[in-house]
């Protein structure tokens, strides 16, 4: 079994995908995926991802509750942004919310016809490791990125994501997911501190949205699988 990773969503139609025995896990670090793994943990019942603002207004005008953000603002709109502490238990528990975000939902989009398509952060790491290890088939990593770029956050989640892989019987398939897998030794013994440089992380703190960040670098604290429908085109648990 291999494990590959994909930097940016730009670069995914260049992987000739095996779209029936492939997993792709998409990985929005700051914020998208980690704020779908904090819903579901809170009740959510399921998310309808929209990479369309005017998509995501739609449904707001049909009266869902809808979470919408750009360049990290909340649209003015929506009755969430894009912090996974915004969507709480009292807010969201066996409701439906339509989210549309800069980077994560385009994503989304990009890799729904694949076998199975999952949520992936830090907040459900193993989760996603033990699930892939019994599936037995290969894994795709997809970064989201920033508008279509390379960014370190979920690339360091592809590198920790591919360790525990490779622990599990996995094997690295490129050159792409050989650097994920030294990015994330490198950046031991301090992840957070690995990432002060980053571009979105100082996006973040300009914007006073920094507050996030710690719990989003943090393993494990929603040991779920959240996954994408692609018959009613919405991501529910497993």
């Amino acid at each position: 079994m291999k494990v590959e990773v994909c930097f940016s969503p730009a670069l995914y139609p260049h992987y000739n995908i095996d779209n029936e025995n492939t997993i792709v896990v998409v990985v929005d670090i700051f914020r998208a995926t980690t704020t779908m793994c904090a819903a579901f943990y809170n009740g959510v019942q399921s998310i309808i991802p929209v990479a369309d603002i005017a998509e995501a207004q739609r449904y707001k005008s049909q009266g869902f509750l809808v979470g919408a953000e750009r360049n990290v603002k909340r649209c003015d709109f929506a009755d969430f942004g894009n912090s996974p502490f915004e969507y709480t238990r009292e807010r969201v528990e066996k409701k439906q919310v339509v989210l549309t975000t800069t980077n994560g939902t385009q994503a989304i989009e990009t890799a729904m016809n694949c076998y199975q398509l999952l949520i992936g952060a830090f907040s459900n790491i193993t989760s996603i490791a033990n699930h892939c290890q019994k599936e037995r088939k290969n894994v795709l990593i997809l970064c989201s990125g920033w508008n279509n770029r390379f960014n370190m956050e979920d690339t360091l989640f592809a590198g920790a994501l591919c360790k525990m892989l490779c622990e599990r019987n996995f094997s690295p398939a490129s050159d792409a997911a050989n650097v994920a897998l030294d990015m994330w030794q490198n950046a031991q013994p301090n992840v957070r501190s690995y990432l002060g440089r980053s571009e979105h992380l100082e996006r973040l703190v300009i914007n006073n949205l920094s507050d996030s960040v710690d719990y989003c670098l943090t393993m494990d604290t929603t040991p779920l699988l959240p996954a994408y429908d692609k018959g009613q085109k919405a991501i529910f648990l497993l």
